[in-house]
């Protein structure tokens, strides 16, 4: 007789159950594993939509910058382009595309964990080598890096203002809804909080990219190291700030984080100011964050989506309306900002321009 395997919350449960409460990063860390890892959460029929999967003016454009900045530099031989997280991989296929059009033809390499995203990935990157994290990446050629919503599904510590202390923020099981419930921990925070902790109201939340910062110095060490580039896109700000970003996706409106873990998107925007210290204590110089509109427009997009739509008349208006979306403030142009890192000897990048 087959068992039934547990449901993620029936698992998060005998976790809580055994050991007691789990740390918010660690409930976001398994919920997301999850969730990637069972489904292709992408487009109309998925969960939300993502900048490449709108038009391919994205991804052309951000292979172009990374191009330019390579033949600037001296068109250094095997390089590789290293894209991390990179969905059904609509923007490696665009960003190579236009690369070809440089002479660049990269090798190309994609950190993906989910199973499902990687067979999409295959059907239009037949060449593509995946890894598991960036610590299997080659270790020769430059790296030529993109990373477009990545940094914010990676699991982060809060840290929540108890009268005169600081307290890591825990989940624990709420039995009546069948759902979890963020609480205070009980252990005193002493050390580690930034100094706009000590203004802080009661109630107030701190969050910690950890892991973001961890990966982003790894990834800054192999540049520095290697040479090359990367390009960072996400919704995020430069912090510190006191807040709970944390928010869930199902089916394109926002859902409660705390229920039904592993299948809802969870993410915190972004503190750049973290991910661009942790490249330059890597020696590397940090160029942004700017908006994403800004920095399309000044790469091209209003000349590009003229061209295409020339090409193919009958698409005008949806071109335009992708265009507008991407760069609008009232959509992606302000809220989403782009952050390039190079290597002390490359040229600085297009699209940084104040």
């Amino acid at each position: 007789m087959s068992v039934e395997p547990l449901s993620l919350a029936e698992r998060l449960t005998r976790q809580i159950a055994a050991g007691g409460p789990i740390s918010v990063a660690h409930y976001m860390a398994e919920s997301n594993q999850h969730y990637y890892a069972t489904r292709d959460p992408l487009g109309l029929e998925g969960d939300f939509t993502t900048a490449p999967e709108i038009s391919q003016m994205f991804g052309e454009l951000v292979g172009l910058c990374l191009a330019d900045v390579w033949m600037r530099s001296g068109r250094r031989p095997g390089a590789l382009y290293a894209e991390l997280g990179p969905g059904r991989g609509t923007l490696a296929a665009d960003a190579l595309r236009a690369m070809e059009r440089a002479a660049l033809a990269p090798r190309v390499h994609c950190v993906e964990t989910s199973p499902v995203l990687r067979d999409r990935q295959r059907g239009l990157i037949p060449h593509v080598t995946h890894h598991d994290s960036i610590d299997s990446l080659p270790h020769e050629g430059p790296l030529l890096v993109v990373a477009n919503e990545f940094f914010d599904a990676l699991p982060v510590r809060q840290c929540i203002r108890v009268g005169d202390e600081w307290r890591e923020r825990v989940v624990i099981r709420r039995e009546a809804e069948a759902a979890f419930l963020p609480v205070p921990g009980y252990r005193r925070i002493e050390s580690g909080l930034p100094p706009i902790a000590a203004q802080a109201q009661d109630g107030a939340i701190i969050e910690t990219p950890i892991v973001g910062a961890g990966i982003a110095y790894a990834l800054a060490q192999r540049i520095a190291k290697q040479g090359g580039a990367a390009i960072i896109i996400d919704y995020g700000y430069e912090g510190p700030l006191l807040g709970d970003t944390l928010q869930a996706v199902r089916a394109h409106q926002f859902a409660d984080p705390f229920a039904e873990p592993g299948e809802v998107d969870l993410t915190t925007h972004v503190d750049f100011s973290v991910i661009g210290n942790m490249a330059r204590q890597a020696g590397l110089r940090v160029h942004g964050t700017v908006g994403q509109g800004d920095f399309l427009r000044q790469l091209g997009i209003d000349p590009r989506a003229e061209q295409l739509a020339r090409a193919t008349p009958a698409r005008a208006a949806e071109i335009e309306a992708a265009r507008m979306r991407l760069t609008d403030e009232e959509a992606m142009g302000t809220l989403f900002r782009v952050m390039a890192w190079t290597h002390p000897d490359w040229a600085d990048p297009a699209g940084f321009t104040a």
